[in-house]
């Protein structure tokens, strides 16, 4: 059996929420340094908009750039939406690596960038360095 199958089998209600974060949680985990925020959308799409903390691995170069994340962090996928941020969720958690999704996608994060909110969080990433 490969790991996709087993992790298919083994999936329940639990593990609907468990693959999912918000916003406000990806802060704290930003600042508690337990995340890795990967964005996976194509490089002309990441080019066009980025938000400067978030690296880049597109979804069709994870499989080959596995090494370059971080596995003692949660690794918290990102896209416009969620879509492919789901699907990349499935791929890293079938080979072991701890990963979740961000609730809402990046539209929904932008929307917890802006104004005073936009301070906090730009005040909390750099009160890490």
């Amino acid at each position: 059996m490969d790991n996709f199958e087993q992790y298919i089998k083994e999936f329940d209600y639990p593990s609907i929420p468990a693959m999912k974060m918000g916003s406000k949680k990806l802060l704290e985990q930003i600042k508690a340094g337990e995340a890795d925020v990967i964005d996976i959308r194509f490089k002309e799409e990441y080019n066009l908009w980025r938000v400067d903390f978030i690296r880049n691995i597109p979804i069709n170069e994870l499989p080959d750039r596995l090494n370059e994340l971080d596995k003692t962090k949660t690794i918290v996928l990102v896209c416009p939406h969620e879509t492919r941020s789901i699907i990349a969720v499935h791929f890293l958690l079938t080979r072991g690596i701890k990963a979740k999704f961000l609730a809402g996608g990046l539209t929904e994060l932008q929307q917890n960038l802006l104004g005073g909110q936009a301070r906090e969080f730009y005040n909390v990433l750099n009160s890490k360095s």
